[in-house]
C-alpha cells in the first residue's frame, strides 16, 4: 500500500480529499495535517510515501513545507494539490520536484488517475535496475503512450499496467490471462491490448483451436 498525508488547511476539504485516496486501490491515508509545520511533524512521525500538499497554509506555505522536506531529505514524494495556478508558484513546485500538480477544484477522478499513474510509475521503477530513454520519457510524460494519444476512457496508468504485464511475460497471453495478471476485467484488458496494438507496442496472432474459433494472442513488441 502508498501510505498518503494528505494536508489542507481546511478540515472539510482534507476530509473529502482523504475519502477521494481511500477509494483507490492501492492507497491509504494515514494522517492529514492543517498547518506547514504539522505536515512536517506529521511526515518525521508517519513516514509516508507521498503527500498530497495545499499551498495557502495558515503558517507556512506549502512551498516552503516542499523546501523543508527536500533540505531534510526525506524520501517522500509530494503531489501538490491547491488553488495556486500563478506560473510562479508553478514553477516554484516544479522546481521542489513535485510529481504532479493539481489544481482545484477538481473531480475525484483527476486525483485518481494522478495516483493510479503515480503508481505504476513506481511499480515500473521497482520492475528493473536500470532502463532506456524511450522509457524514462514515458515515466516523465514527455511522450504519449507509443506515439499514441489513448482512447476516451482509458487511462494511462491502467495502459503502463497493462504494458507491463504484457512485457514481462515470458509467452503470448490472451486477454482472459492477462486480465487475470492485472488484476482486471477482461473486457478492459482486450480494449488496453488492442490499443497496444494499434499503438505498434504489442502484436496480435490467432490461434485456432479444436472448436475452430481463433483466439487472440498478445506479445510484447520488442
Amino acid at each position: 500500500m502508498t501510505r498518503v498525508l494528505v494536508v489542507d488547511d481546511d478540515f472539510m476539504v482534507a476530509r473529502i480529499h482523504t475519502g477521494f485516496v481511500q477509494r483507490v486501490d492501492g492507497f491509504t491515508v494515514v494522517g492529514a495535517a492543517h498547518t506547514g509545520a504539522d505536515a512536517l511533524a506529521a511526515v518525521e512521525r508517519l513516514r509516508p510515501d507521498l503527500v498530497l500538499l495545499d499551498i495557502y497554509l495558515p503558517d507556512i506555505s506549502g512551498l516552503e513545507v516542499l523546501r523543508r522536506l527536500r533540505e531534510a531529505a526525506h524520501p517522500v514524494d509530494v503531489l501538490a494539490v491547491t488553488a495556486a495556478s500563478d506560473v510562479g508558484t508553478i514553477r516554484a513546485a516544479l522546481h521542489g520536484g513535485v510529481v504532479h500538480y493539481i489544481i482545484k477544484p477538481f473531480a475525484a477522478d483527476t486525483l485518481r488517475e494522478q495516483l493510479e499513474r503515480y503508481a505504476a510509475r513506481m511499480r515500473r521503477l521497482a520492475d528493473v535496475p536500470q532502463i532506456g530513454q524511450a522509457e524514462v520519457d514515458r515515466l516523465f510524460g514527455l511522450t504519449a503512450q507509443g506515439g499514441a494519444s489513448l482512447p476516451k476512457g482509458l487511462s494511462t496508468a491502467t495502459a503502463d499496467l497493462v504494458a507491463g504485464v504484457l512485457r514481462g511475460s515470458e509467452r503470448d497471453l490472451s486477454a482472459v490471462e492477462c486480465a487475470e495478471l492485472a488484476g482486471l476485467s477482461r473486457v478492459s484488458t482486450r480494449r488496453y491490448l488492442e490499443h497496444l496494438v494499434r499503438s505498434g507496442r504489442a502484436e496480435v496472432r490467432m490461434r485456432y483451436g479444436s472448436t475452430g474459433r481463433p483466439e487472440h494472442r498478445y506479445t510484447w513488441r520488442p
